[in-house]
């Protein structure tokens, strides 16, 4: 069990990242791209997240105080939270095709996705991204989870902002009536 439990998430993130590379192959062309700095600092706060879920000896000791008691059952629902928000975005990422982008993109012959996922959330990939993030905070049940969760949802938020307005400015009013029955990253709620 014990190996379980230390391999269990690394595994899981690592096939996620591993498919995503293989994914980004097939991508059109861009037509316009977010600037560099936007995109370095969002991935400066990813990568702070990740050095909070990865490293146990960041010297600030009330990040590795525990916010509940460590249980079986925490660990395993946060691995089934992450599970579930790591396929949530590969249906995404499947279903946007060659429209994908690491970066906040219009792509040559963009198209406006709104089946699948997209029919549900407007940003599903970032839906599946912050469940993903929240599931595998869950499980560690310290403070350091909860930090590296909002580290994130400001990362994807900030893109999101600029996506939002991109998206409007390409597909005009076509997007303003999808925003308008579509949540942006919640079903049901925002």
């Amino acid at each position: 069990m014990a190996w379980f439990y230390r391999w269990f998430f690394p595994a899981a993130w690592l096939c996620y990242l591993f498919y995503w590379q293989i994914a980004a192959v097939t991508v059109k062309g861009a037509e316009r791209t977010e600037p560099g700095l936007s995109r370095a600092i969002r991935s400066l706060l990813f990568l702070a997240a990740i050095a909070l879920l990865v490293f146990n000896n960041i010297p600030v000791p009330w990040l590795y105080q525990n916010f509940m008691p460590v249980t079986l059952w925490s660990y395993f629902a946060g691995a089934g939270i992450t599970v579930a928000g790591l396929l949530f975005a590969v249906w995404a990422r499947v279903t946007i095709g060659t429209n994908w982008s690491r970066s906040v993109t219009i792509k040559r012959g963009h198209e406006l996705i709104t089946r699948g996922p997209y029919a549900l959330v407007r940003h599903p990939i970032y839906t599946g991204l912050l469940t993903a993030f929240a599931g595998t905070g869950f499980a560690t049940i310290q403070y350091r989870g909860a930090v590296a969760f909002a580290l994130i949802f400001v990362s994807l938020w900030y893109k999101l902002r600029i996506e939002e307005q991109w998206m409007h400015e390409k597909f005009g009013p076509a997007y303003s009536e999808y925003a308008r029955h579509t949540p942006a990253l919640v079903p049901g709620l925002f």
